[in-house]
This record gives C-alpha cells, structure tokens and sequence, in this order.
C-alpha cells in the first residue's frame, strides 16, 4: 500500500494511526475467522478471510482491504481483544 496513503489513513472512530498486518497478525486473524471466532464491531459474523489489512497502531481494531482499497467503514472494524491467539506486539 502507498506510504502517502497510509500517511493519511486513521480509525475512523478513535482517529489513531493504522499500518498494515504483518504476516503473523493476519495468519491468526485467519484462522480465527476459518474457526467462525471472529465478529465484526456490530456483532455480525465475519466469514471471509482476509488476504490483507491494516490495524490501528494501538493494535485495537483491524480493517480489511479489498483489491488495494482500505474499508474504513465504523461498523466493518474487528477488534483484536476477541482473537486469543493474535500476536504480541514486536
């Protein structure tokens, strides 16, 4: 994804910066989503995995893409705090 976007790119509720999902936060956000473990911030089941996301920097809540563009839509927002096995911070 282009720095200059990702430069500007914020959570559209909390306005903290994203970056993209490294390869291991978006291998255990998978396979909680291949487990039907994964909820979207409305409550809706997410069913579809994701080849690419990015997270807000406090590590909060993910936000897909799709075909290079970012859904930064409230309601499209995973949070982090439901996936047991997500990553530690590096």
């Amino acid at each position: 994804m282009d720095k200059r976007l990702l430069d500007i790119l914020c959570c559209p509720v909390s306005k903290t910066p994203v970056r993209p999902l490294n390869s291991s936060e978006l291998h255990a956000l998978n396979q909680a989503i291949d487990a039907g473990q994964v909820v979207n911030v409305v409550g809706s089941s997410v069913q579809t995995r994701l080849g690419e996301g990015l997270i807000t920097v406090d590590r909060k809540v993910v936000y897909r893409v799709e075909d290079g563009i970012p859904v930064m839509l409230p309601e499209e927002g995973i949070g982090t705090t439901q996936l047991n096995d997500f990553p530690a911070q590096a």
